[in-house]
């Protein structure tokens, strides 16, 4: 089973599956084909994380890309920047999407690497059609950069994404041959001319014309990095996250509270002000801790300890609060899944950040390069501040369920900061509520702003937004579901049985043979 927010991509993952390939083959042929057909929220320019499990256990990859060597605070100062802006080079982080596709296939794939980018090449090569929800965000991406992208160094992202002047329209036929050779490139040496070769000398190429950071010893120096996940055990069952320098620990941490309640039913006022109430305070902290792992102040172990978990509980009254960090005891994105007869499974997700991500597309080639370093503070006392070779507080993070060791399945829900909350409300609806995956995405969603400031989504219960208000939250009502996440679950019932949630926010699907 392959699900994934785009029905060519699922398909390409499935095509690899009955080709002989595993969920790794799959799942790599699914992101690749992601960057073709769905170059509004990901590209080969972009980050990527992924959970594997296979042969009883499970593996984590960080393939987030760290700052170049020669940005820094005092470089942006010198220069007159007093805050990271959205577009340009200076947000631009070394790309991981490749090198994370190259050490999956390497470590547990069964297919030839160029076998498994074959469908991504022949899409974007023939062309496809834009699907709706796509359509939809690419026109609204155009209008933003034709407001905000002004200099040459942008031209390249218009002559790829909007050859005809225009966002291309919904049931338009899409191609781009630029894209094919770069992932042709890709596929024929292991994504090493990505990093070592033709593709990163464009690249530097690029960046040093207009003034930029990366340079080829950025790229030459990047290696994925496989961690160790980390868990907390919600009323029976493991949820897995990356660690930093992803933010998978706020909803870890949101969980480790809320398993102090007990929850009967999902649409009452009890259960959306507890989960609000959990949230507010595991973001909270997540802001003030979460940054590249060597450079955090506190330990994970200790953000997710009982004794603070218990600690911020207590100050869930029956009223909004106002959420400031505490102190613990010292001690845009894609997502898919896959799984396959083996019992590999694989949660993984990628992303530009922002949709295309920083504006500028390497000429000739299709890559548009990510702006990840947007999240990185220019606070020097901050845990995430901007440093040469330091990796950002990143925002997409895939997620894992297991049961007494057991794999359920991999579960994600992508959307800048709503990744976490998505996270949370997913798992209870699943554990908590015992809905199907299909169900449990279904769900009407809210999502934390800041202090007091919630937003619902339209098709939550109208008296449920009453009453929260009556208890001193700041309600507002979400003109569309753009902004709550767009998620995938697979899981393996205990009958050996695939079962599959795709979610209704995008132009979603689940492939299954």
């Amino acid at each position: 089973m392959v699900a994934t927010s785009q029905p060519l991509a699922a398909q390409a993952g499935l095509d690899i599956l009955k080709k002989g390939g595993n969920a790794v083959d799959a799942a790599v042929a699914t992101a690749a084909t992601l960057t073709v057909v769905e170059p509004t929220s990901n590209g080969i320019g972009g980050d990527a994380f992924a959970l594997i499990w296979t042969k009883g256990k499970l593996y984590g990859l960080n393939a987030s890309g760290p700052a170049p060597r020669n940005l820094s605070v005092d470089a942006l100062k010198k220069a007159g920047v007093e805050q990271i802006p959205k577009y340009g080079f200076i947000p631009v982080t070394v790309p991981g999407a490749p090198a994370a596709w190259s050490e999956l296939s390497t470590r547990f794939g069964r297919l030839p690497f160029a076998e498994v980018l074959k469908p991504a090449i022949e899409y974007v090569e023939n062309g496809y059609p834009i699907t709706p929800v796509l359509g939809t965000n690419w026109a609204r991406a155009f209008r933003i950069y034709s407001e905000n992208l002004k200099g040459s160094e942008f031209q390249s992202w218009f002559d790829t994404f909007a050859p005809e002047g225009r966002a291309p329209e919904i049931g338009e036929i899409w191609r781009s041959p630029d894209h094919a050779k770069t992932l042709q490139l890709i596929a024929e040496t292991n994504a090493e001319s990505f990093y070592r070769g033709e593709l990163a000398e464009k690249m530097d190429q690029f960046s040093r014309q207009y003034g930029g950071y990366l340079r080829l010893e950025d790229l030459v120096a990047y290696q994925p990095e496989w961690v160790n996940p980390i868990r907390v055990n919600y009323r029976g069952y493991d949820v897995w996250e990356i660690p930093p320098n992803g933010h998978g620990l706020v909803a870890l941490m949101a969980l480790n509270i809320l398993k102090g309640f007990d929850f009967s039913e999902r649409d009452t006022v009890d259960t959306y002000h507890k989960q609000i109430e959990a949230m507010k305070l595991a973001y909270v902290d997540g802001k003030k801790y979460i940054a590249d792992p060597r450079k955090m102040s506190v330990r994970v172990e200790d953000l997710l300890s009982d004794a603070y978990a218990e600690e911020r509980r207590r100050q869930i009254g029956k009223e909004a609060l106002q959420p400031e960090p505490g102190q613990p005891p010292q001690g845009g994105t894609v997502y898919l899944c896959t799984a396959d007869r083996e019992g590999n499974m694989v949660s993984f997700i990628q992303s530009n950040y922002m949709g295309f991500g920083s504006g500028l597309v390497v000429p000739g080639t299709g890559i548009a390069l990510h702006n990840r370093g947007h999240n990185f503070t220019l606070d020097p006392d901050h845990d995430n501040c901007l440093e040469p070779g330091k990796k950002p507080y990143h925002t997409i993070i895939p997620g894992f369920l297991t049961k007494d060791g057991k794999p359920v399945g991999p579960f994600g829900v992508m959307g800048g900061f709503m990744q976490p909350q998505g996270h949370v409300q997913v798992v209870m609806n699943t554990v908590d509520f015992h809905l199907n995956p299909q169900a449990a995405l279904d769900a009407p969603r809210w999502q934390w702003i800041e202090g007091k400031t919630v937003e619902l989504e339209h098709t939550t219960p109208a008296h449920i937004a009453e009453a929260l208000a009556r208890l001193g939250h700041d309600v507002k009502w979400a003109m569309g579901s753009g902004s709550f996440g767009r998620g995938q679950i697979i899981w393996r019932t205990d009958h050996g049985v695939l079962a599959g949630g795709t979610e209704p926010r995008t132009d979603g699907h689940i492939a299954a043979c």
